[in-house]
């Protein structure tokens, strides 16, 4: 087994690929031969010590695997050596192997190649469960994704779309809000590196200018930063703006916003909501793959590196280079 592990806080440079003793599955454990990890945005915290959840090194980053089975524990029944399955692991995915509790396990579609389902669970359950749990998304409805060329933004492109709603991304260049019309957009919104006062006002009018109405339903703020205030600014009465994430830093609110646009300011922790209610996280996945199997969602995977590359990987994710999804494979 080999691994890209975190010896101690540090950037992606930090990692190391290392040999390490072959694991074997414990009782209710299923040994997983990683095929493809997919990259996301935490593991460039978690490497840093930045991340909610903090292992005990040394680990490898990587919570998105998809491979076959190698090994089964004691116990465990209804899986068979060479199942396909894909696997949410919170870290250890940049590796070869990985034990992980089958009830953790799900199986992989015939037709979906290990690429896809390593890139699968992680954008597209966010968004989703952010789109239809928490911002009960309406045909005719307007949304607008900050961040829309990464990868939960992407995702989120496409369910909205698949939702019937009238989709704008927001995004930091030309190049990006292209490859957003690729995806399926409806409109475009190229935003500045770093916005001032008078920017953000410019920015919000274009929102309320793009939505067609008073304003836009919902609001996807995978950005955070200087971008929430004037997206807050442009909502619809009764929107609802959804606090994704904050890799441009975490916004400072004018908290008589929600009141004059009668709007709600919602959470999506995704991680915590299939843990608390995991027959619903069940269901949404289930409707997931229906919407993979329609056709009407796909990975859109930019990069395909070797898990030796990892550090490429984070360092494309964490500079906000990535278009879509980026994901490692193993030989």
């Amino acid at each position: 087994m080999k691994a890209m592990l975190s010896i101690e806080p540090g950037g992606p440079e930090s990692l190391t690929w290392t040999e390490l003793p072959d694991p074997a599955p414990a009782k209710g454990e299923l040994l997983v031969e990683i095929r493809a990890a997919g990259v996301n945005f935490p593991d460039t915290l978690i490497i840093q010590d930045l991340y909610q959840m903090k292992p005990p090194r040394p680990f490898a980053p990587g919570g998105e695997i998809a491979g076959v089975v190698a090994a089964i524990g004691e116990g465990v029944e209804g899986y068979a050596i060479g199942d396909r399955v894909l696997a949410l692991t919170g870290h250890g995915g940049f590796a070869t192997h990985r034990c992980i509790d089958a009830a953790q396990a799900i199986r992989i579609p015939d037709a979906m190649p290990f690429e896809d389902a390593a890139c699968f669970v992680f954008t597209y359950g966010t968004s989703y469960h952010a789109l239809k749990d928490r911002a009960h998304m309406k045909p005719g409805e307007s949304l607008l994704i900050l961040g829309a060329a990464g990868g939960v933004g992407v995702a989120a492109i496409e369910l909205g779309k698949a939702m019937g709603a009238k989709v704008i991304a927001a995004v930091s260049s030309d190049d990006k809000a292209a490859f957003c019309r690729e995806v399926g957009t409806d409109e475009t919104l190229v935003y500045g590196r770093s916005l001032d006062k008078g920017q953000q006002k410019e920015f919000s009018s274009q929102i309320k200018s793009l939505s067609g109405k008073d304003g836009v339903d919902v609001v996807y703020d995978s950005v955070g930063g200087a971008y929430s205030e004037p997206a807050l600014r442009a909502m619809a009465w009764e929107g609802r703006f959804l606090v994704v994430g904050f890799p441009a830093g975490i916004a400072q609110i004018p908290m008589n916003l929600p009141l004059l646009k009668g709007c709600d300011i919602v959470g999506v922790f995704w991680g915590a909501s299939v843990y608390r209610d995991p027959k619903g996280h069940a269901e949404n996945m289930a409707e997931l793959f229906a919407l993979y199997e329609q056709g009407k969602i796909k990975p859109r995977i930019s990069e395909t590196l070797k898990m030796q590359d990892a550090a490429t990987a984070l360092n494309l994710v964490q500079d906000r280079k990535a278009l879509g999804k980026i994901v490692l494979t193993n030989d």
